[in-house]
């Protein structure tokens, strides 16, 4: 993964050619063809080095072995190896695994010096082949043109490395060495992963094993000089005079190529250009002093950052911090690659991954638990008010049954709460043989709370009514005083009560902030029952509640009902409303009070649609059938 990483930083940005200090003569399928199949004779090599020498080049590396002698001309070897002489010729060197029996002893190189006390780590080879010992002696110099491949990918370059216990210089490193005349090479060694390999003037930062990153370019036919040109003088002088000749083939069926990050496969000797173009350019690339600590600081940083907020903010916005994460290490990746840095971003962003998955699915079980104990502690608090609905409904009488055998009067009640339980409440009861009481309250509020406070004042109401005599009005102010002392909420309470006897049919009644009764004689037309009245219960403490009366006529019917009915709201905002409901009632002038409480209630259903109910709706509807059906 690291190293696809780096492969990637360097396809984004190859490194720009800004120098030329190097050249290639191409042994290329042209010259083959011109001059014969590779091997050529050592004595056309030879004329090929001379006509280089001729043009003055800084120095020469041929990255070509001449391992075996050359049977095809007498005297080929030695015609090489004068051409060699002399001429700042490098040759190439190959490390090998094994002890070549041609090659018995290590090959001579320059000194290395190191300011260091540690025997670095460098490549170990146990032998080497290298060019037959009398074109060998006729060179300036030797150098490694070995480079290990793992994955078939070039991305690093031994400068220095062992063959036996000598060490010796890659090709570039030589020719440079060559050129400048140095003596000796020298590593300077601070310790850690870095050192720094000086050769002349030129100080090339290397891993500690002796290997070199190499940063590169483009492949550019700028590089190449065919070998036929230089052999029959079409190349010009000044293209090889002060510069780093090399001499490679590249001709197909050779083999010579190395496959490179960028994802081009080029000439072996190409490699060796490169590396002298990066080392007169100065742009390398290193790993940095401490890098894997600064992978680390990256991993706990963009860690931390996850564990702290992915728990907290919706999966959306942690999908978001991590792509930020992510950006922000590809772009720390980026920066340090463009300073010549290679930070592998890889394992933080690895990590990070891993983290947020965890963390993800930590946090979305423990969501998963709390849905579940939410879901159950809803069944309970389902279950809790469903009981509760059913002691409130307990709570209030059904008028059909308890006033089945009665006469005198036909009563019939509603009560939908607008939740599992709600705040209004109505009641019906004898308080005598001769007197029906009957009252319809709305509690401030809904659901359990309201309820809870319904249930006191509906009993309240009740116990004083069934005490002792009196007339609506005074019952009223003594529940008032009642309920004020019990009242620590400051809940308050609507209700309209009365008293009817059902031998005259006379009404007495009181309304204390309620909705105003409507009442409707057979053939007439609903009319609001008009009252003074009062403020609604635990408003004003000590309020002294007036009775109004009226005397209803044989089959006249009265309707209480709470404002769940009048503002019973649609799915345009639109209230029901008083002028509706007379609207509804006025056919129903002669109708029992059971068909009056069912045509508002099929209305008002109608009206909403399926908005959700807003409200408590009661409605309490009592006919008087007169004195004669009274019996009494």
């Amino acid at each position: 993964m690291r190293e696809t990483l780096f492969d990637g930083y360097q396809r984004l940005m190859p490194r720009v050619r800004s120098s030329a200090p190097a050249v290639i003569v191409d042994i290329d399928e042209r010259s083959l063809d011109t001059l014969g199949q590779w091997p050529w004779p050592r004595s056309v090599t030879a004329d090929l080095v001379r006509a280089i020498a001729r043009a003055g080049p800084a120095a020469i590396g041929v990255d070509v072995l001449f391992v075996e002698p050359d049977r095809s001309v007498a005297g080929a070897d030695a015609a090489l190896a004068q051409a060699v002489q002399g001429a700042k010729v490098v040759l190439g060197i190959a490390g090998i695994d094994y002890r070549d029996r041609r090659f018995p002893h290590p090959p001579h190189a320059a000194p290395v010096l190191s300011s260091g006390r540690r025997e670095l780590p460098l490549q170990q080879f146990d032998g080497q082949l290298q060019s037959r010992p009398e074109i060998d002696r006729a060179a300036a110099g030797r150098g490694l043109i070995s480079a290990d491949s793992p994955d078939r990918i070039l991305r690093r370059i031994p400068l220095v490395a062992r063959i036996g216990k000598v060490i010796v210089p890659a090709l570039a490193v030589e020719m440079i060495r060559i050129a400048t005349g140095a003596q000796e090479l020298r590593i300077d060694d601070q310790g850690g992963e870095h050192v720094d390999l000086n050769v002349g003037p030129a100080s090339i930062p290397i891993q500690s094993d002796g290997t070199l990153n190499v940063y590169f370019g483009r492949h550019d036919a700028q590089r190449f000089v065919s070998a036929e040109d230089v052999l029959s003088g079409k190349a010009a002088a000044e293209f090889f005079r002060d510069k780093f000749v090399l001499v490679g083939v590249s001709g197909l069926g050779l083999l010579d190529f190395q496959a490179t990050p960028l994802g081009e496969r080029i000439p072996g000797v190409e490699v060796h250009a490169q590396i002298l173009e990066q080392i007169f350019d100065g742009t390398y690339l290193r790993r940095p002093t401490g890098a894997a600590w600064t992978e680390a600081a990256l991993l706990a940083g963009v860690g931390v950052l996850l564990v702290l907020f992915v728990p907290t903010v919706r999966p959306w916005i942690s999908f978001a911090l991590l792509a930020a994460a992510l950006l922000a290490l590809a772009a720390a990746g980026i920066l340090a690659f463009m300073t010549g840095l290679l930070l592998n971003v890889t394992a933080p962003a690895l990590a990070a991954l891993a983290v947020f998955a965890a963390l993800l699915g930590a946090t979305f079980a423990e969501a998963d638990r709390q849905r579940r104990l939410l879901r159950e502690a809803q069944a309970r608090v389902a279950g809790e008010l469903e009981a509760a609905r059913r002691i409130q409904m307990g709570l209030l009488p059904a008028p059909r049954t308890i006033f089945a055998g009665q006469t005198g009067f036909a009563l019939d009640a509603l009560l939908e709460p607008a939740r599992m339980v709600g705040g209004d409440f109505y009641d019906c009861f004898m308080v005598d043989e001769n007197r029906l009481f009957l009252v319809v309250g709305d509690v401030s509020g809904k659901g359990l709370p309201a309820s809870l406070f319904m249930a006191l004042s509906k009993s309240l109401l009740k116990s004083i009514a069934l005490r002792g005599p009196g007339d609506p009005g005074s019952l009223l102010m003594r529940a008032n005083a009642e309920i004020c002392r019990d009242n620590a909420e400051s809940f308050f309470v609507t209700a309209f009560a009365g008293l009817l006897d059902v031998r005259s049919g006379a009404l007495a009644f009181c309304n204390a902030g309620h909705e105003p009764a409507i009442a409707c004689r057979p053939g007439g037309v609903p009319e609001r029952v008009e009252h003074s009245g009062g403020p609604p219960l635990c408003v004003l403490e000590g309020f002294e509640y007036p009775s109004g009366h009226r005397v209803l006529e044989a089959g006249e019917w009265l309707c209480v009902l709470s404002d769940g009915v009048t503002e019973a709201m649609n799915a345009a905002g639109e209230f029901y409303g008083a002028a509706r409901l007379r609207e509804v009632l006025k056919p129903l002038s002669s109708a029992a009070p059971d068909a009056v409480v069912a045509a508002v209630r099929a209305d008002v259903r109608e009206f909403t649609g399926t908005t959700e109910q807003s409200d408590d709706l009661t409605l309490l509807c009592v006919r008087w059938n007169g004195a004669a059906a009274s019996g009494r």
